[in-house]
């Protein structure tokens, strides 16, 4: 789960309130204070960019240095005075690839935190994902229609297919402005070679766009590399109003990039020199993947990562329930159109996760857990029969497999991994320490799969026909018993007789007997 550090908690706050957000990116290190006098619109009271490249060591040595580790802990201690100084009520700080992919990440994460008190977040690209979709449909009306959305930083780049209800899905890859410039550096004397190379290099980026998804609203760029590639091309933009940066013109400003070296695009364009070497392989992963869109033009709407940690934190704050409700949508959005991927029975899946989260709520005394189990549960019940693309025998194993090796905005790595383990137990036998997927979770963790696939099993039982026969599920206590009431159409014999079948692992969980009213 997500860290966020708060003055009240879930009390709900009142406006103004001041939010911060740290980055701490592969090739700088950036936070901003900002205080908020609507839920969507915000007076920046400070901003800071320190040209940390932690990335320079970990693409080529897969490790964080200490001098480099020094110097992030000494920016990120500034920004930990300043958190004081400025007395704001929430925050939180993120690392990105470079520190995620570093051997040495979680000791970098320790010294943080020993040193300034910093709880610093290591975050999935989907994370990155979700939290630049939610700044960019403040910035943009997306809609309904599909937009292509990049985000580029130093050591990947986050490609997303999104909509005005969250990021449908989103891949990430290992091609950043800084990897890049690392792995290519030898051809860096030569600007005409090193241009050369890279457009070899960046033509092999491919995405799975296929029919009806090939047919985008249009390409939507974030990250400081395309910021400075449309102050470039439109001198004019301020960053307060979104930029369109034309295929033609992005073309134009890769030659002339690829014609000056280092000191002259310092000297010619006014570039910092810790973006001077990176603009070109940045301008030309945004080529390509704007010719992989189809689209003729760059939508660029100059927010972040950063913008939409703190709109994250000012819905929290001042709505827990709307946030709740947002991040529960966004991750129902991902997982359906991961289920569409592998042709899920949908009207099956999206019903049986209804009833499951109907259970799910009923039963809270019962169980005792929160809204990222609710999450999770509610997850697995819509990709539980995913494994039927690979075959239906054994369904179950292979929707684990599926789902184990997917990403869900919302969800960490380890919370997918429970998701995978509650969908491959909504049929068959019950869970076993010795199973795999199961072996590298704790007691706790493997108490919570029983826990929520007992429940699935009951939700998948009430749709034995998979006709949505059964609209609703009263569920009550009564004693050591738990007494189902059914409504909905005709006599509903056949998911009675399923649901009788099903509840011996509920019983075996919970201690409850399951009986229909």
């Amino acid at each position: 789960m997500s860290e966020t550090r708060t003055k009240k908690g879930r009390e709900a706050a009142k406006l103004p309130l001041r939010v911060a957000a740290l980055d701490v990116g592969s090739n700088a290190i950036r936070f901003a204070v900002n205080e908020f006098r609507t839920p969507s619109e915000a007076e920046t009271l400070r901003s800071e960019r320190v040209a940390v490249r932690l990335g320079h060591d970990v693409f080529l040595s897969g490790r964080l240095t200490g001098p480099a580790m020094d110097a992030a802990v000494a920016a990120i201690a500034t920004f930990a005075e300043t958190l004081k100084a400025l007395r704001v009520g929430a925050w939180r700080a993120v690392a990105t690839s470079a520190v995620r992919e570093s051997t040495n990440g979680d000791e970098f994460v320790t010294r943080v935190e020993r040193e300034t008190g910093i709880r610093l977040e290591i975050i999935a690209g989907i994370e990155e994902a979700r939290l630049v979709h939610f700044a960019v449909r403040n910035r943009l009306r997306l809609g309904a229609d599909r937009w292509l959305m990049a985000d580029l930083g130093g050591g990947s780049v986050e490609v997303s297919l999104v909509d005005g209800s969250g990021v449908l899905w989103s891949e990430s890859h290992t091609i950043g402005s800084v990897r890049l410039l690392e792995e290519l550096t030898q051809a860096g004397e030569e600007p005409g070679r090193f241009a050369e190379l890279l457009a070899e290099y960046v033509a092999a980026l491919r995405l799975p766009l296929a029919g009806a998804q090939r047919n985008v609203a249009g390409f939507i760029a974030t990250g400081g590399n395309i910021e400075t590639l449309a102050r470039l091309a439109e001198p004019d933009a301020d960053g307060t109003s979104p930029v369109r940066l034309p295929l033609e013109r992005l073309d134009g400003l890769v030659k002339t990039l690829s014609r000056m070296s280092f000191r002259e695009r310092m000297e010619n364009l006014g570039l910092r020199e810790d973006r001077a070497d990176v603009i070109l392989p940045a301008a030309l992963v945004y080529r390509r993947l704007c010719h992989l869109s189809g689209c003729g033009e760059i939508t660029v709407p100059f927010v972040g990562l950063r913008e939409g940690v703190m709109l994250d934190l000012v819905e929290e704050a001042l709505a827990y329930g709307a946030r709740r409700a947002r991040r529960e949508q966004e991750t129902l959005t991902a997982a359906v159109a991961l289920g569409r991927h592998y042709a899920f029975d949908e009207a099956h899946s999206v019903h049986v996760a209804r009833l499951a989260v109907s259970l799910f709520d009923q039963l809270e005394s019962l169980h005792g857990l929160g809204e990222t189990e609710r999450r999770i549960l509610l997850s697995a019940a819509v990709l539980h029969d995913i494994g039927q693309f690979v075959s239906f025998k054994r369904h179950h194993k292979h929707s684990f497999y599926l789902v184990a090796n997917s990403e869900l905005p919302g969800l960490s790595e380890r919370e997918m991994l429970l998701v995978a383990n509650v969908a491959r137990y909504h049929r068959k036998g019950e869970p076993s320490a010795s199973h795999e997927g199961l072996v590298d979770l704790d007691a706790d963790e493997r108490a919570l799969v029983g826990k929520l696939a007992s429940i699935l099993r009951l939700a998948d039982a009430l749709d034995r026909e998979h006709q949505q026969l059964v609209r609703e599920v009263e569920a009550r206590l009564d004693g050591r018993e738990l007494v189902l009431r059914l409504r909905g159409t005709g006599a509903m014999l056949l998911e009675q007789w399923a649901l009788k079948k099903k509840t011996e692992f509920f019983t075996n969980v919970f201690d409850l007997k399951v009986r229909v009213a």
